[in-house]
Parts: C-alpha cells; structure tokens; sequence
C-alpha cells in the first residue's frame, strides 16, 4: 500500500531520481541493485508432519516451535533477472556492511553499481567505515552510488517486490534455523537467476506527474 503522507520537494525529487534510474537503458557496465531486508521468524516442526499418502495429502501439526529470528537481505538487478541473498543473524551496521560487500564482489569489472534503497539508519557510509575502516571502506564506496527511496516511498524500492515473492515461494514452510533458510534461499535464488526472471516496473515520472498532478516541468 503507498502511504505517502506529505507530498514534499523532497520526496519529489528523490522519487524521479529513483524513477530516472529504472528508465535507463540497460548497462552492464552501470548496473542497478534494488536493496532491502527482510527479518524472518525460524520455526521447527513441534511433532514430525505425516507424509503423504494415497487419497491424503501430507499433514502438518498446527504447533511449532519458535527458533528465534534471522534477516534476510535482498539485492535484486530487475533489468538483468538477476537476485542474490544474504543470511544473518541480525540486520546491524556490520551486517549491511558485509552484504555490500557481497555485492561488489558479484560485479567485477563495473564502473558503478547504482544501489536503491531506503533511508533505515544502518544504510549509510558509516556503517562500512565502522566495520572494515576507512581504506577498506572507500574501495567499497567507490564502486556504488547510493539511491535513497523518499521517506514513507519504500513502494519504489524493487527489492519489495522480489521480497514478496521470495516470501510466497520460499518462506511460506517452517524453516528451524539459519543453515536450512540459507540453503533454501539459495537454491531458490538459483532457479531464478536461471529462469532470468525479471520484474516488469511500469510506473514511470510521466506516471507520477499525472498521479500526483506535479507541473510538466518537473524533472
């Protein structure tokens, strides 16, 4: 659901940077990267499920077993059909910092990797420099180029929408701990990368100059 409390400048103008983005023809050498995190519950089976039988479908007790919690982080190229996920314990500075280093090492040879993403307090420069210092840290930040989604415009973000689907095609089982949710999501991942499954954005800045009613000149 969009929630957009205030139409400011603001938020204008960082939503037809984001829409400026995702119309750009594809470039390999530029790629976009939506990213975004999930936290997800782990829960374990209270009594083993029956397996299935002729005539009755496999049966699962109603109650389980809580496991504690792990985020899932989500980077998605939508033009490209490309998605990578990367399993934590938590969602801290130094778990960012290290998911943005996962994704630098996926792209070798660019010359920037445009990343999207929303303005929660751990998706910053300092979280890299806290983490692996400054020089190491400026390797890093020379490869991307952060895009932030307008506060309460986390919709504009792709990586939702990968979210959601991960959500219904992987998450929907019980999955008891961290190992078996990483090895699950990988191999989900694979599936899609292989099929090349991309995202069909279709909401344009001459989309949001009509639904909005900015003026033409705008962007």
């Amino acid at each position: 659901m969009w929630c957009i409390p205030e139409l400011t400048d603001e938020f204008v103008d960082q939503m037809m940077e984001v829409l400026e983005l995702y119309e750009r023809a594809y470039n390999e050498k530029e790629p976009v990267v939506c990213l975004d995190e999930k936290s997800t519950q782990l829960l374990e089976h209270r009594r083993e499920p029956l397996p299935m039988e002729p005539g009755r479908p496999k049966r699962i007790d109603s109650e389980y077993v809580r496991k504690g919690t792990a985020s899932v982080f989500v980077m998605v190229e939508p033009k490209a059909g490309k998605r990578y996920t990367f399993v934590r314990k938590r969602r801290t500075k130094k778990d960012y910092a290290l998911c943005l280093e996962k994704l630098v090492e996926r792209y070798p040879g660019t010359e920037r990797i445009h990343v999207v993403q929303d303005n929660l307090n751990t998706h910053s420069e300092d979280s890299l420099i806290e983490t692996f210092g400054e020089e190491k840290a400026q390797g890093i930040l020379d490869c991307v180029e952060f895009q932030y989604t307008p506060v309460h415009g986390s919709w504009l973000n792709m990586a939702e929408i990968e979210i959601s689907i991960m959500e219904t095609e992987c998450l929907g089982r019980r999955l008891p701990d961290i190992q078996t949710l990483g090895k699950e999501l990988k191999a989900w991942e694979g599936r899609r990368n292989e099929k090349g499954k991309m995202i069909d954005w279709r909401f344009s800045r001459e989309d949001a100059k009509k639904k909005f009613d900015l003026e033409t000149g705008q962007n």
